[in-house]
């Protein structure tokens, strides 16, 4: 695992190809910070779904309005609430289009074979299996990224992210009714 532990703003995107967890982690952090969470996938058009339930891999074409959207979500997030945002961003110049200089990055990687078989075992998502082999010849591996093992349990990739981006967690307060 390797960090850049420096907290740029309020914002982090999760990356990493379909099946590396990015929902499930992305969602367990904004809870644990008290933050949004926003997942890319949603904002897919639906000729790109399509065109992914069909096992075509999307192009840089395909993605452009797609990052265009998700970019203007980071590039306008004013509030002091931290914005989680879980996307693939395969690509170096992916996350430019989304402003590096807008979010702190965190790179969920894992073996082939582990990813392969999360999506196999995944039920009502558009994006097949079949497609993994193709993210993965897309996937250019980020220099500058808190970089964590998808093996480990979705609480300790949680915990280890929120320690390496300083980030205080919300707490809870149970009050003695006694």
């Amino acid at each position: 695992m390797s960090s850049n532990s420096s907290t740029k703003c309020n914002c982090i995107l999760i990356m990493g190809v379909s099946g590396s967890g990015k929902t499930t982690i992305g969602k367990m952090l904004a809870s644990k910070v008290g933050g949004k969470f926003i997942d890319a996938d949603e904002y897919h058009s639906a000729a790109n779904i399509n065109k992914m339930k069909d096992g075509d891999p999307l192009t840089d074409d395909d993605r452009e309005i797609w990052l265009g959207s998700i970019a203007h979500l980071i590039q306008t997030h004013r509030s002091k609430q931290i914005l989680v945002v879980a996307c693939s961003a395969l690509k170096q110049i992916y996350r430019k289009k989304l402003g590096l200089q807008n979010y702190n990055l965190v790179y969920l990687k894992g073996p082939p074979s582990l990813i392969a078989e999360r999506l196999d075992k995944r039920k009502n998502h558009f994006m097949p299996v079949c497609l993994l082999d193709a993210q993965l010849v897309d996937l250019e591996e980020p220099t500058k990224a808190v970089e964590v093992s998808i093996s480990m349990p979705p609480y300790v990739i949680v915990n280890y992210i929120t320690k390496k981006l300083n980030l205080k967690q919300i707490s809870v307060r149970v009050q003695d009714r006694g």
